[in-house]
């Protein structure tokens, strides 16, 4: 891969690797969601702990709060991110091109089903990648 290709790559790389961050985050809320469900108060008449915290289901649903407030704040990034992409990918003149990149990093869709989905051989999807890359106009930093 030549400069050009190994910059465009990085940049269309970062909404990628941002959608993956989000999906993660999701299903940290998923965890601390089935965490809250499961600390529930155990009713006894033995004595309880002293050192347990008495607030344990607040500090969950706080915790909560806060990484959806955050996914909130990189979904906004991610969709401000994707619009510029499909611009820059909008400015390709090529329709193949377009829509590889498009499927690689906008869907993040597997080099397989991009292949299957253009009906195309996994070398020529790769070629046409490399071409892409080559002609994609990243922003001026």
């Amino acid at each position: 891969m030549n400069r050009q290709q190994t910059a465009s790559k990085e940049y269309l790389m970062k909404a990628y690797r941002m959608d993956m961050r989000i999906n993660s985050k999701l299903r940290q809320v998923d965890s601390l969601n089935d965490l809250a469900v499961r600390a529930t108060a155990t009713i006894s008449d033995m004595p309880g702990n002293p050192s347990k915290d008495p607030h344990k289901m607040e500090n969950i649903i706080v915790m909560i709060v806060d990484l959806q407030q955050e996914i909130g704040k990189d979904i906004e990034d991610l969709l401000n991110m994707k619009r510029d992409i499909m611009e820059r990918i909008g400015k390709l003149e090529d329709p193949e091109q377009q829509m590889v990149l498009e499927l690689r990093y906008i869907d993040c869709r597997a080099w397989e089903q991009i292949a299957d989905d253009m009906d195309f051989s996994m070398n020529n999807v790769f070629v046409l990648h490399r071409k892409a890359l080559e002609n994609f106009e990243i922003p001026e930093s």
